[in-house]
């Protein structure tokens, strides 16, 4: 009788998630991989992005100048926008009430303090109140609509890393100074969870992972002995926050042939833990990241030649979900059979859920992000083919996938509405 076992827990599940469905229920989307998406229209390394009504700008940077590129995750096109008035790179970006201030940078090698505001919705830019302390290399986080500009150096002959932090306030276009990192570094990258700042990685005068929290609230920071330090040390990694956790992508461990870091590791600020997520296809470092619809975009930076040269890149990725776990071409019953046949198990195929690389068990957040996705019609970039032989007609069938249209043979009866992987 276990098959009828098997068979009722599957009807049961199938239930579970018509309800679900049909309740209106939304969650994120999962994982599944790493997808090349257009790239940006130019090179870019050390430059900032950031996201306004879900579009993703990216400013600035080496080899980019003053350019500033909207990318439509909707679309995949990017759009080029007014240039930003100050030519700069290694540079930072934040944003409050839809509007994206830039701040510090280096212009010529030399830091800078100047400090821009660029409007979206108007394509124009603006001049606001100097950075109190010119730096580059420094990181920003917002909080409560105020941007906290974090670290950096001066670029001066000792090469002193800031543990500087000062706080603007644009409603007021004014600067506060606030209590000092603990450990001062440049090339670090911050990012908030709950109200709670963390500083990541960097270089205080060589490679370091650790990681410090700064609570704007009552103007206090963690001595890095009370943060789970990086399982990787690195600096010019991007992070970004998805469901609660912090995301550290990428990176360079400063030597004279790298190496740079492909490595996603993910930081729980709850529980002070980390683990290992799914590596960029590529080892990059000086890129940015932004977040869409609890997507996570790797933008940009540079990579490394076998001789250790640095090759700056325009490429784009996205961590993206599979849920046709079965490869038919649609999301139905049946790749929630495959779920079930997995279910209590780690087994990385289904575990979807939560966002975005799951949770290393196959359970109830799984199948509430696979439910999002029923009857859905899916072009699985990992198959190397898929023929959807929808045609009434004919012998000839198109490839939806890559480039392999073909002949078909053997007397196929069409069936419209259908297809075949």
């Amino acid at each position: 009788m276990k098959w009828l076992n098997d068979y009722r827990m599957r009807l049961v599940l199938v239930g579970f998630v018509a309800a679900i469905v049909l309740g209106g229920r939304r969650n994120a989307n999962a994982d599944g991989f790493w997808r090349r998406k257009a790239d940006m229209p130019t090179t870019g390394y050390g430059l900032s992005t950031s996201v306004v009504g879900g579009k993703i700008y990216a400013i600035g940077g080496s080899g980019r100048r003053t350019r500033v590129d909207e990318y439509d995750p909707a679309m995949d096109t990017w759009t080029n926008k007014a240039d930003m008035p100050t030519d700069r790179n290694f540079l930072t970006t934040s944003v409050v009430n839809g509007k994206i201030y830039v701040i510090g940078g280096t212009k010529s090698n030399q830091p800078i303090s100047i400090v821009e505001v660029y409007d979206p919705s108007t394509n124009t830019w603006a001049e606001q109140t100097e950075l109190p302390t010119r730096r580059m290399w420094l990181s920003t986080s917002v909080v409560d609509g105020i941007i906290y500009v974090i670290g950096g150096t001066d670029g001066s002959p000792n090469w002193g890393h800031f543990g500087t932090v000062e706080a603007y306030d644009p409603a007021t276009d004014t600067w506060t100074p606030k209590a000092k990192m603990p450990t001062g570094r440049s090339f670090l990258s911050t990012c908030v969870v709950d109200g709670i700042i963390y500083a990541i990685g960097g270089w205080p005068g060589t490679v370091t992972a650790v990681v410090e929290a700064y609570d704007p609230r009552t103007d206090t920071w963690t001595n890095w002995t009370k943060n789970a330090p990086m399982p990787t040390a690195r600096y010019l990694l991007g992070t970004s926050v998805v469901g609660g956790k912090i995301y550290a992508i990428g990176g360079w461990k400063h030597s004279a042939t790298g190496p740079l870091y492909s490595a996603v590791e993910v930081y729980d600020p709850m529980t002070d833990t980390w683990k290992s997520g799914p590596d960029l296809p590529v080892p990059t470092a000086g890129l940015s990241t932004s977040v869409v619809d609890e997507k996570i975009y790797v933008i940009g930076g540079a990579l490394t030649t076998h001789n250790g040269i640095f090759v700056h890149t325009s490429a784009v990725y996205v961590y993206d979900i599979i849920v046709d776990f079965n490869g038919d071409g649609i999301v139905d019953a049946a790749d929630i059979c495959v779920m079930v046949d997995h279910w209590g198990e780690n087994y990385s195929l289904c575990d979807i859920g939560p966002t975005p690389f799951g949770d290393g068990i196959v359970d109830v957040q799984d199948l509430i992000v696979l439910s999002e996705h029923l009857f859905e019609d899916v072009n699985d970039p990992t198959l190397v083919a898929h023929w959807a032989l929808d045609e009434t007609e004919g012998m000839f069938a198109a490839d939806s996938v890559g480039n392999n249209d073909a002949f078909v043979i053997g007397g196929t009866a069409w069936q419209p509405g259908s297809g075949q992987v």
